[in-house]
């Protein structure tokens, strides 16, 4: 009997393992089935080029989309100013009740009481009205001078825009190419820990064998985790800078993006001849300037039309009702009075004094025309010194991505040399380590030397006035 139940009990144990197993196992696969389905449906990263970024960030970026809603703007405030030269048409219409009338003092010959005053109370307790009146101006020469001005504003706004694109676009494609080289950069670093790695593996195949000495391996060791230390920073700039790219272009942060790498052996380095020029009166930024002194000239005309007459032609219509009972819109016969009241008007106003004060407002207009003009002749040197000043980051930039070129060649062949002798003994590892560092110093700096030539290609385009090619 012992046996037997020792037997049941141990059949009894394994049904319930196994009916856990089996419950393990379903949870297994279900876990499996999520995480595959999150997978699946997970956002795919966009590939994010030059171009598309740029005309995504002049779609998307919000300063973008203000610069649209100020030239939309601008054309209702010359809806405005012309409403100023359409007639005002006013409609009114009131009910009064007076409790107590007013009443006035009066002789008493007109009642027959000589010698006496007499109080009689005028009007009636009720008392409507309802009427229309217009006003249309005739001539006021500021009304014109603010036309002129507001269709001024609309080309203001739209320059204002342009310019607003352009900045947009220099500062994405400088962003962009910083993404790109901190890429390239991430390249180096993992052809290099790769290259390390396989120093490492024959470093300790010969310590293993007793032909290496274990400090050798341990300090082979320490680069090699350095490198994925320099490598993790890499990773985490650019993470940043793709952040910083999304923020620039107005995509969501959360938006996974892909910026394609670019063949170093694409780019060609050109130099730009220093008696080069350029006419920087097409600038957009002088056109604005340009565009705000025509506006504060036309603020001094409406200023000066102060000290011009005004005419303007006006008129009402109005149609009023008394009774001392309510309603008030009954008839003649239950003692409510309705007439009709129209009027026509020329009105003219001419000014003949005011204490000066246009003729001040007349020389602060002046005085800010003037501190413009100087904003403009500023701008042009400004513009000037920012061309020549690229033509000679650009020219620089190509001899230093030249030398750093020449200085990759002869690091890639210093390690490959140091790399044989070591392999043959004739070399020590140190010698390999610093070859190593030398090699990936060069090609850093190349990758810096690269970047500084594309924001300069960059600056010297927008010095060109020429931003807008990018998007082509």
């Amino acid at each position: 009997m012992k046996h037997s139940f020792r037997i049941e009990m141990k059949q009894t144990n394994k049904k319930k393992r196994l009916r856990q197993s089996r419950g393990v196992w379903k949870l297994l696969l279900m876990f499996i089935a999520v995480m595959f389905l999150n997978t699946s449906n997970a956002q795919q990263p966009t590939t994010l080029y030059l171009k598309d970024a740029l005309k995504y960030a002049l779609e998307a970026s919000q300063n973008a989309r203000k610069a649209n809603l100020d030239v939309e703007n601008s054309q209702y405030r010359i809806d405005e100013v012309r409403a100023r030269a359409l007639p005002q048409i006013n409609g009114s219409g009131g009910l009064t009740y007076n409790p107590i009338l007013q009443q006035s003092a009066l002789p008493g010959d007109f009642f027959g009481r000589p010698g006496e005053t007499v109080l009689v109370a005028f009007g009636q307790k009720w008392n409507a009205n309802a009427g229309v009146s217009f006003n249309q101006t005739l001539f006021d020469n500021s009304v014109f001078t603010g036309l002129k001005a507001a269709r001024t504003t609309v080309e203001f706004y739209r320059l204002n825009k342009q310019l607003t694109e352009e900045q947009i676009i220099e500062q994405v494609a400088t962003s962009y190419y910083r993404v790109l080289v901190q890429r390239q950069q991430l390249g180096l670093i993992d052809s290099t820990i790769k290259n390390t790695q396989k120093v490492q593996a024959v470093l300790q195949s010969l310590y293993d064998n007793g032909l290496a000495k274990k400090i050798d391996v341990d300090r082979i060791a320490v680069n090699v985790s350095n490198l994925r230390s320099r490598r993790q920073q890499l990773l985490n700039a650019v993470e940043l800078l793709q952040n910083q790219l999304k923020f620039y272009i107005g995509m969501p942060i959360e938006t996974p993006i892909t910026v394609p790498d670019v063949e170093l052996a694409t780019i060609r380095a050109q130099a730009i001849l220093q008696t080069d020029t350029v006419d920087v009166s097409t600038r957009t930024e002088l056109a604005v300037l340009k565009t705000q002194r025509t506006l504060l000239e036309y603020q001094r005309q409406s200023t000066k039309s102060e000290y011009l007459p005004n005419l303007s032609l006006s008129g009402s219509y109005s149609y009023q009702g008394l009774s001392n009972s309510f309603p008030i819109f009954k008839g003649q016969s239950e003692g409510a009075n309705w007439f009709d009241v129209a009027s026509v008007g020329l009105n003219l106003r001419v000014p003949i004094f005011n204490g000066g004060a246009t003729k001040a407002r007349i020389k602060q207009a002046d005085v800010a025309i003037s501190k413009l003009n100087e904003d403009i002749a500023q701008t042009k040197l400004s513009l000037n010194l920012a061309y020549e000043n690229a033509k000679t980051q650009i020219n620089n930039s190509v001899i230093t991505l030249n030398n750093q070129q020449e200085n990759v060649r002869l690091a890639q062949e210093v390690y490959s040399n140091t790399l044989n002798n070591y392999n043959n003994g004739l070399a020590t590892l140190t010698d390999l380590i610093d070859a190593e560092n030398s090699l990936t110093e060069a090609q850093t700096n190349y990758s810096s030397a690269l970047l500084d030539y594309r924001v300069a290609e960059i600056q010297l385009i927008k010095a060109q006035g020429s931003l807008k090619s990018l998007l082509n």
